[in-house]
């Protein structure tokens, strides 16, 4: 919009009838290539534009302003004083929306701002390294924010504008939010290399979460209403000793041998390599947990935010592929 042109001694005057204006930016366009051209036929040359749709352009724009525009004689068109002072504006105008159109082209090409992630800690230690020095190749000129929480955490600062992508376990905080499936995590049982309960074996019913000490996040984390909503359709409650709300801090316990935990092979691979703890397979049921990558449906995204985003997608397929993490299956989507 175009408003409240000031006239060259400084007062501003609705001479023009700007005040309540709408005139387009096509409209300007049009007027200038005449204005330049001197000539309707020349300008709709010029302008790959039907004379009629010039000529109707410039009469619309006309009747709004309330003012003839051009005068038009045998040699063509010549600028009125009004035209004369709307030229100023109009090219003033056409030329910063060229700049703001280059300027937005340019973060396209090279796309730069600051991109806030946040996922939970089992997930991060395998995802964050790789996908910071992915992005600093790509994208050196993104600045990376990364943050740790449980996916209940991370939904909320998703739907505060806190970061701008999350990387969360499904769960029921996330209807407000859009998430597509990275993959399904399958959950094992984790114990102290000397096996305290004597369980032996590689695999364990579902059912002895019952029976065995059990070192468990809190409610509502997402993974301890997962596991008590599945092991009640069993007909059992899960034995918890002790709540904690920390990954470290629960394994460390358990290396200790002060109870078991489950979580996913991937994110206790480096204990496992090391030999500071062991596993099992749980089974009847096998217990699986849906991972997510989610953004805000409140506030569209960033040019970077599409880039990263499609980073992680990338990455978390790498990850599938390498045996050095023997990341689960990814997740199907529902069709």
């Amino acid at each position: 919009m175009v408003a409240n042109l000031p006239y060259s001694n400084g007062k501003t005057t609705d001479a023009l009838g700007l005040a309540q204006s709408s005139m387009d930016l096509k409209q300007l366009s049009y007027f200038l290539g005449v204005a330049e051209s001197g000539s309707f036929s020349k300008a709709a040359v010029r302008l790959s534009v039907a004379q009629p749709i010039l000529s109707r352009q410039i009469k619309l724009l006309e009747s709004e302003l309330g003012v003839e525009l051009l005068y038009r004689n045998g040699r063509g068109v010549v600028l009125s004083e009004a035209g004369k002072l709307l030229e100023n504006y109009a090219q003033n105008v056409v030329n910063l929306v060229g700049k703001a159109k280059s300027e937005i082209g340019s973060l396209r090409a090279v796309p730069q701002g600051r991109v806030a992630i946040a996922m939970p800690p089992s997930i991060g230690w395998v995802l964050t390294g790789p996908l910071v020095l992915r992005c600093r190749e790509a994208f050196p000129g993104i600045l990376l924010h990364l943050a740790e929480g449980f996916s209940g955490h991370v939904a909320e600062w998703l739907s505060t504008g806190r970061i701008d992508i999350g990387i969360v376990y499904q769960g029921p905080r996330l209807s407000s939010l859009a998430t597509e499936p990275l993959l399904s995590d399958e959950l094992i049982l984790l114990g102290a290399v000397d096996d305290p309960e004597g369980l032996g074996g590689h695999s364990v019913d579902a059912k002895r979460l019952a029976e065995l000490p059990m070192i468990l996040p809190g409610r509502p984390h997402g993974l301890r209403v997962l596991l008590d909503n599945e092991l009640e359709r069993l007909g059992v409650t899960a034995n918890v000793v002790l709540e904690v709300d920390a990954m470290p801090s629960t394994l460390s316990l358990v290396e200790r041998g002060l109870g078991y935990t489950v979580l996913s092979e991937g994110a206790v691979r480096h204990l496992l390599n090391a030999g500071r703890i062991r596993s099992w397979s749980l089974a009847n049921p096998t217990l699986k947990r849906e991972l997510l990558l989610a953004t805000s449906t409140q506030r569209p995204m960033s040019v970077g935010t599409r880039l990263v985003a499609r980073l992680i997608r990338d990455e978390v397929q790498s990850l599938l592929r390498s045996d050095h993490h023997r990341v689960p299956e990814p997740a199907v989507p529902a069709r």
